[in-house]
């Protein structure tokens, strides 16, 4: 733990690692620590553990803990450990409270489970779970819990609530919570996050409103990839991003289109096919199909291609890591 704030430490590709199960299906904490472990080696800028790429909705509470309690002690320090929490507003505090236990730095708020509430009960459930729990809070925005402007800049003045995750992708309704934000609550330091299912091929317009921060599922299993589009999209490099746009991303997000809940077992698909067995999906996930496997496979030599491109681009340039530096 350090004495900076979430909000100050939260910075670069934000790492939501896959949850691990063995052959019986049963969680494999030594599993799941090394993928922790090489997130953080390669050079994640915080873990969000047990999330909805890390399968919050098929984990019992005892599981939650100990994953939690792995990532926690795999990041030491280094990095900050966010873990979700979700569920209707009693068991979100009791998840806030297992997470708080297990040492982590703070909590992706998932939206209520099934009910459609309106602002004014969504506002009492974020900040019901704010006042139970010492943990700095992001309220994650999609499906059944989209948040009108006003009702984020008052969610940015509640002690403890720190950002919001949109899990939308509705850039007029970003730039009107941006703005909201900005004019009802300035001195919050509040953060923005994008966190769609493949946030990179967003990653150019949600610059434009000042969104830089974003959920990279492709870090957990071509981090290579990850990074050099998260280098040239800081940089002002458009030339990579788009290269790395057209050539992986966009036909990524056309495969993981292909299937029901790919935004998960795809992910945990790359990540056996890069030597990491992290096990299948738990039901009521299911598997993508052999020929969407191989696809993927094929895929992720053609980022790798592209990011040895773009190296050598950047060599002949003088601005890469090779002798023309």
């Amino acid at each position: 733990m350090t004495s900076a704030s979430l909000a100050e430490r939260l910075d670069g590709l934000l790492f939501f690692p896959v949850t691990a199960y063995g052959p019986d299906g049963a969680l494999d904490l030594e599993i799941y620590r090394a993928h922790i472990r090489a997130g953080i080696e390669a050079g994640a800028g915080a873990v969000f553990a047990c999330c909805g790429t890390g399968e919050f909705h098929a984990l019992t509470p005892e599981e939650f803990h100990d994953c939690v309690a792995v990532a926690v002690e795999e990041a030491a320090g280094r990095v900050p450990v966010v873990a979700g929490a979700g569920y209707g507003t009693a068991l979100a505090i009791q998840y806030a409270k297992l997470a708080e236990r297990a040492g982590a730095d703070g909590l992706l708020a998932m939206p209520p489970y099934l009910v459609v509430a309106d602002q004014e009960g969504l506002i009492r459930h974020y900040s019901a779970l704010a006042g139970a729990t010492g943990l700095d809070i992001i309220v994650y925005q999609r499906d059944n819990a989209v948040l009108a402007p006003d009702s984020v800049a008052r969610l940015a003045k509640v002690p403890g609530i720190i950002g919001l995750k949109d899990g939308i992708g509705d850039l007029d309704l970003m730039q009107r919570v941006v703005s909201a934000v900005r004019a009802d609550a300035p001195d919050e330091g509040f953060r923005y996050f994008n966190g769609l299912p493949t946030a990179e091929l967003t990653g150019l317009a949600y610059r434009g409103i000042g969104v830089t921060l974003y959920s990279s599922a492709v870090f957990c299993f071509v981090p290579e990839v990850a990074l050099a589009f998260h280098k040239a999209l800081m940089t002002g490099d458009d030339e990579t991003a788009n290269k790395l746009l057209d050539g992986f991303y966009r036909p990524l997000v056309e495969l993981r289109n292909q299937g029901r809940g790919y935004a998960v077992s795809l992910v945990k698909a790359g990540v056996r096919l890069r030597g990491l067995d992290v096990g299948e999906v738990r039901p009521p996930l299911s598997e993508p199909s052999p020929a969407h496997v191989k696809e993927l496979a094929e895929l992720i030599e053609r980022g790798m291609a592209l990011v040895g491109d773009a190296d050598g681009d950047a060599d002949k340039d003088g601005n890469g890591d090779g002798e023309a530096r």
